[in-house]
């Protein structure tokens, strides 16, 4: 019988271990004798995969799949190493591991840039009142957002930050990076004229929403067709002025697409590309819904929502290994073909993490068991 290795062994053999290296060079303290840094990112990454919610429930499973961990070369710690590792460790190694992998998945899930169209959105995580002294939002609320870039074509982010809950979507969006020639889609959190007009000298699309006490002054009406979900379309400039007189840094012509959607409420879409069909921009709007995918499964399938810690360290270190989790289930599901559902195979990874799989077998019997009509599975001697 062919020797295979664990389904978690396979999907750690996609970490880009060269970029982790230096990213403990460049910010980690002296390397540990006993739990190491890779240790450390072994183990949280077997918590997310597996599903475990707790310090307890992450030691007593790996404890019990020591001889296996040690082939990946690391090693289970006692619960108090793993608590001061999410406390103590600095977050920006894992957020260089993040950085790296978000490079190496994006090359391989994406074929070419051309007319690359990124989502731009960001998911709040509740935390506990123990996290107050760093993440205090109101009187009864402790909070972090995670802002996020995303590339619904790869169905993969291109980048990620966390804040406290307290930080504008605009101010975490203006330290993004920007890709001269990409489409942006962003919803009204990110209503600032100088930002978009800032992604418009970089020769971007933009594509958002309107609020509905914001004029524009039309100087091109253009026919739509009758009793079809776009209502109108048309061409125009800002308001000249802003507040307090000061110039509005939105000069360039803008085109407003009013559309109603399925529940019948009508959206002001507002776009720089004055040529594409209206439907088209409309569209585009309506792909801001992958990203609320994005959000909902990695909350949901990772349970990013329940924490390991209590320290700002720790949560920035969950929630990065959290989105390279993602990456890894993203590119493994890549290497196989039998197995299309995202969500199936995420589910067959967790079922078999520590069994001696290959990816693209996980949804057969295991070797050596045959199935039997109506009555389950029978051992082959």
């Amino acid at each position: 019988m062919p020797h295979n290795n664990s389904v978690f062994y396979a999907m750690t053999q996609l970490i880009d271990w060269d970029a982790f290296d230096a990213a403990v060079d460049r910010h980690g303290t002296v390397q540990p004798r006993g739990f190491t840094y890779k240790s450390h990112l072994l183990t949280l990454l077997y918590a997310q995969f597996a599903g475990a919610h707790s310090l307890r429930e992450i030691v007593a499973g790996l404890n019990s799949h020591a001889a296996r961990l040690y082939h990946l070369g690391a090693r289970p710690a006692c619960r108090s190493s793993l608590a001061d590792a999410n406390r103590d460790r600095p977050a920006a190694v894992y957020a260089d591991l993040l950085s790296a992998m978000i490079r190496r998945a994006h090359r391989g899930l994406r074929r070419t840039l051309d007319g690359a169209t990124y989502l731009i959105d960001s998911t709040s995580l509740m935390l506990s009142a123990r996290s107050a002294s760093w993440a205090h939002f109101s009187a009864q609320t402790c909070g972090v957002k995670t802002h996020v870039i995303y590339d619904a074509d790869a169905d993969c982010p291109i980048y990620a930050a966390v804040s406290t809950a307290n930080v504008n979507d605009i101010t975490a969006a203006k330290a993004m990076p920007v890709v001269p020639g990409a489409t942006y889609v962003f919803d009204l959190g990110y209503y600032d004229y100088a930002w978009w007009a800032l992604l418009v000298a970089a020769q971007c699309r933009i594509v958002t929403r309107l609020k509905c006490n914001t004029r524009l002054t039309v100087s091109e009406i253009r026919p739509v067709e009758p009793d079809g979900p776009i209502l109108s379309d048309q061409i125009g400039t800002l308001s000249a002025r802003l507040a307090a007189n000061r110039r509005n840094p939105m000069q360039a012509k803008m085109r407003e697409v009013k559309v109603r959607i399925e529940t019948g409420k009508v959206l002001r879409i507002v776009t720089n590309d004055l040529d594409a069909p209206a439907q088209e921009i409309a569209d585009l709007y309506k792909r801001r819904w992958a990203i609320e995918l994005f959000f909902r499964w990695i909350k949901q399938t990772l349970k990013i929502t329940r924490f390991l810690g209590t320290s700002e360290n720790a949560i920035r270190i969950q929630i990065a290994v959290a989105l390279i989790a993602f990456l890894l289930l993203r590119m493994a599901q890549k290497l196989q073909k039998a197995i299309e559902s995202p969500l199936a195979f995420a589910r067959l990874v967790k079922a078999n993490l520590m069994h001696l799989r290959r990816l693209d077998q996980l949804d057969r019997p295991p070797p050596g068991i045959a199935p039997v009509a109506g009555q389950g599975t029978l051992m082959l001697q």
